[in-house]
């Protein structure tokens, strides 16, 4: 008769019900996940009320939202035509060389914010160059340079 030691038997015992936990805790997790629970239609709609801050945030909450997210090019197409009202050269440009709407909104982002702050004549006081903020500067190309010029002289 084979002979079973106590140990094995309680290092069998606490993997069941490991992997009973594990599998437990799986299970409240798909419960809580309305990405996996609703139909695609009611996520979309869901994540489409998120401003651009939020919806980088809730991408990285789980795989299944960022998956989600990442894949939803739609998601991010409103942001972007609200920056368009800064950028509207550099997306339609973008939008021409076939780039992705989130990648527009990548590109075109922190440009729209500094470029906004020029033409609304945040910096058209300043004295020298050393006035201005270095951390949110952006590079811009001389047609955007163009665009600020002519408002700065039309004031």
């Amino acid at each position: 008769m084979q002979r079973i030691s106590r140990r094995n038997i309680n290092s069998r015992v606490s993997d069941i019900e490991l992997n009973s936990v594990d599998a437990e805790k799986e299970k409240k997790g798909n419960q809580n996940n309305f990405v996996e629970l609703l139909p695609p239609e009611v996520t979309f709609k869901i994540f489409s009320q998120l401003d651009v801050w939020s919806l980088c945030r809730a991408s990285v909450t789980c795989r299944s939202w960022n998956y989600t997210i990442r894949n939803s090019d739609s998601l991010w197409k409103p942001h972007c035509l609200a920056l368009r009202a800064v950028c509207q050269r550099e997306i339609d440009d973008d939008v021409e060389s076939g780039y992705c709407w989130k990648v527009i909104l990548l590109r075109n982002y922190q440009k729209s914010k500094v470029k906004h702050e020029w033409l609304s004549g945040r910096y058209s006081n300043l004295c020298s160059s050393i006035s201005l903020p270095e951390k949110i500067m952006y590079p811009m190309d001389a047609d955007t340079w163009g665009e600020i010029l002519e408002a700065e002289l039309e004031r």
